[in-house]
């Protein structure tokens, strides 16, 4: 009898543990077409943030190839309409497109130079509501320079502001350099999963906790795909490595049933 009980018990144990959600596609931008979607993106303008000073709507920094938006980081040959020394491309949704409470893959070949700063992430949507980072940021992927890994970061008032790293905020995931590769996030109301090539890498979970702004992601969210240049972070440009360029292939939301 007790045998019995005993396998059913772990009959039950390993059932529950094999469950996985059922993802269901709801939105998918394959960029074959050679113009932006203006009902979902918005070219960049340029900002004072680091990773905001060198974007730009010039058509150069913008292409399509084989069914791929091409994003470039470009040396600026004319300082007089733009005096920015570098000029790079990037996309947003913001104001016009959300994400919550799904799983985002996007599938992108980074280029590597020196100041190189491609990155893919998510900021609040409602952004008057949320200013950072008692918003929060969740960055998909970020690479530097030369790197052969990504990092994969959550940023809030907890992390940021009382620089509390319990749970630890970030990690890095190995990638194929010169390839292809799916970044992806999956946005739970008590966790963030980061994966890479569909391998999960590491979770930030919501914690009970005294301090303020612990976790802040379980709301609507806008994408952000954009080519970076040089930062406190990434370093100098070397202008001999330019132009250099970020593919993305395609970009996928799933929503649970």
């Amino acid at each position: 009898m007790k045998r019995t009980l005993l396998a059913l018990a772990v009959l039950i144990f390993v059932s529950s543990c094999a469950h996985t959600p059922e993802w269901r596609l709801s939105w998918e931008e394959n960029f074959d077409s050679p113009q932006i979607d203006t009902s979902v993106w918005s070219t960049i303008s340029r900002g004072t943030a680091a990773w905001r000073d060198t974007q730009s709507s010039d058509a150069r920094c913008y292409d399509w190839r084989d069914g791929k938006l091409v994003l470039r980081g470009i040396v600026n040959d004319d300082r007089t309409v733009d005096t920015a020394a570098y000029l790079t491309g990037g996309l947003w949704t913001k104001g016009k497109k959300a994400f919550h409470r799904g799983r985002i893959e996007i599938r992108a070949r980074l280029q590597a130079a020196r100041g190189a700063w491609p990155a893919l992430w998510l900021m609040p949507y409602e952004e008057e509501r949320y200013h950072w980072p008692e918003g929060g940021e969740i960055d998909i992927m970020e690479r530097l320079n030369f790197d052969s890994v990504v990092y994969q970061t959550v940023h809030s008032h907890y992390t940021y502001t009382l620089g509390i790293q319990d749970p630890v905020s970030s990690s890095t995931a190995p990638i194929r350099p010169d390839d292809f590769n799916v970044y992806g996030v999956d946005m739970w109301p008590d966790s963030i999963v980061f994966h890479v090539n569909g391998v999960r890498n590491y979770a930030y979970p919501r914690i009970e906790t005294d301090k303020p702004g612990q976790f802040p992601f379980d709301i609507p969210q806008y994408l952000i795909v954009d080519m970076q240049l040089r930062g406190p972070w990434v370093g100098p440009v070397d202008p001999e490595d330019l132009p250099v360029e970020m593919e993305i292939d395609w970009i996928r939301y799933y929503e649970w049933k």
